[in-house]
Order: C-alpha cells, then structure tokens, then sequence
C-alpha cells in the first residue's frame, strides 16, 4: 500500500496523541531472507525442487509498520518472513527445503504498472515458487476519481503473468487477493485514534474520507471502490485460472474478517505482525501442492 508522506511535525503530534502499549522491534532492510529454524508446516512433499521462492508485490508484503514506524519490515512478511512471530510460507516450507533463498520483490507504494518489472526481477533469480499480492494501492489512492481502470489493471497483470509464465514455466504462482478495505473501514470508523491516523496522513481518501459520514454520497462512494477492488480480484483469479502453474486463493484474503487488532497501530493501515501472521495463515491454506 502507499507510503503517505507528511510533515514530521504532524506525524510527531499524531504519535505523541496516540496511546501506544507496543514496543517495536528492530527493522529488517535485507531483501533476501537468511535462512532459519523452520515452524512444523503442511509443506508439500515435493517443495524441495523450488530452490528460491520470490515476493510480487507492495508494502503489504514488504511488512510495512509491522515492526517499526515508517519502515518496510520484510523479516516480518507474509510471504518471505523470517520471523516467527509470523510464520511465513518461507518459513513453512523451509521444513522441506532447508537451502531454500527467499527474494522480496515488492516495493512499498507499488502499483499494478510496478508488477511487470517485478516479475522480471523473479525470472532473473529462477524462482521455483513465486507469491502476489497487489492492487490495494490501485484502489486505494487520494480520491474515488484516481483509482486504476480495470482494464489498465488487467492489461498490467497480464503482462506480468506472461513475464513468469513464459520466463519460469514450471514454476508454482500463487495469487493472493487485495484485503476488502471497506472492511477496513468498518472495523475502524469507530476509533478515534483510526480516524485520526487516516485523516492527518491523507491515508486512502477514496475509501476512508469522512469515515463517519451517512450521507449517501459517502456510501455510494465506499460501495464503488468496495466493488473496484472486488472487480481487481476477479481480473487476477480469471487471469491466473488461464495458466496451469498459477493458483488463485479462491476469494480467502477478500473474504476474511480481520479486525483492528490486526492493523499497524502507527496508521490503523498497514497489516501489524498478528495481521501479516493471519495473512500467512490464510494464505497458505490456500496454496496447492508445490
């Protein structure tokens, strides 16, 4: 998802008004992921043929806010972690594959145009097993007006999926969903600390403005990017069911009811490690034999 910039001045009065029972942990910066101890796992039988494993995607994956203010924390990701905190599908599969690299390819504030350039980078480090998640910031952006067109979105994803395809044909795709960020707002709209967080760091206005508005317009507007990011999913599962070697989560990452637990505390945005731990977990669940 996007990085919101601001003054230092309004992020300093926004963390000083914020009550904060939460000691981060020291920041990750490496892209490729050390290996480590790994959790027991369902990991497929024939994971050790994957050699390296790589991460498509934006600040999601790149763990952004989920170990430190402001920083991408790749050691907690969902996908190529190597905390255990979160229990990547790294780390699940490391039970199989102790000589498996990972490589993080996302980029926080990345956009769907960004996917093809990322799926380059993965075919150039032969990635047996490579994980998406994108779209969110597509949606996600500082008015309803600004959002990607699905077919720009798709022409992008499209684009991408022949990069791997053609330059990795044998290897495994998994495509998770974009998260329903009118969940998002549903779980935060109460919170007076959420509200705060959206509104000093402009943090996905075409959703998120006026959170506690009834107006009509305000539902009608939250309806349309609501059906946006439901319109991006259903590009990337038709697009990803043409291929054999791709998988598509089937609805899981859209469909669950996260809470605001499960949100960075530092923008009520970004997944915190109990969100990118539920996000490897539901994610994996949904990954076919590799």
């Amino acid at each position: 998802m996007n990085v919101p910039r601001r003054p230092l001045t309004l992020l300093a009065a926004l963390i000083a008004g914020a009550a904060l029972a939460w000691v981060p942990a020291a920041p990750a910066s490496a892209a490729t992921v050390p290996v480590s101890t790994a959790s027991a796992s369902a990991a497929t039988s024939s994971a050790a043929s994957i050699g390296a494993m790589a991460s498509l995607g934006d600040s999601i994956t790149r763990g952004f806010n989920a170990c430190g203010f402001y920083v991408d924390c790749p050691s907690r990701s969902w996908s190529t972690g190597s905390s255990q905190t979160v229990d990547s599908h790294y780390l699940r599969l490391l039970a199989t594959e102790p000589s498996l690299v990972a490589h993080n390819d996302a980029r926080s504030g990345a956009k769907v145009a960004d996917l093809p350039g990322q799926a380059e980078r993965a075919v150039s480090q032969g990635a047996g097993y490579v994980t998406i998640l994108m779209g969110a910031n597509d949606a996600c952006t500082s008015s309803e007006a600004s959002m990607t067109t699905v077919a720009a979105f798709e022409a992008a994803f499209r684009t991408a999926m022949r990069t791997l395809t053609t330059g990795l044909p044998t290897s495994s795709i998994f495509v998770a969903g974009i998260p329903d960020i009118r969940r998002l707002w549903e779980v935060g709209k109460d919170s007076s600390s959420a509200r705060t967080a959206w509104a000093a760091l402009g943090i996905c206005q075409s959703m998120l403005a006026r959170p506690r508005s009834t107006d009509q317009a305000d539902v009608d507007r939250r309806e349309r990017v609501h059906q946006r990011v439901a319109e991006f999913n259903a590009v990337m599962a038709r697009v990803c069911e043409e291929q054999a070697t791709c998988r598509h989560d089937g609805g899981a990452v859209f469909g669950y009811p996260f809470m605001l637990s499960h949100l960075s505390r530092w923008d009520y945005f970004h997944p915190s490690a109990a969100g990118q731990r539920l996000l490897a977990e539901v994610t994996y669940r949904a990954v076919p034999d590799l």
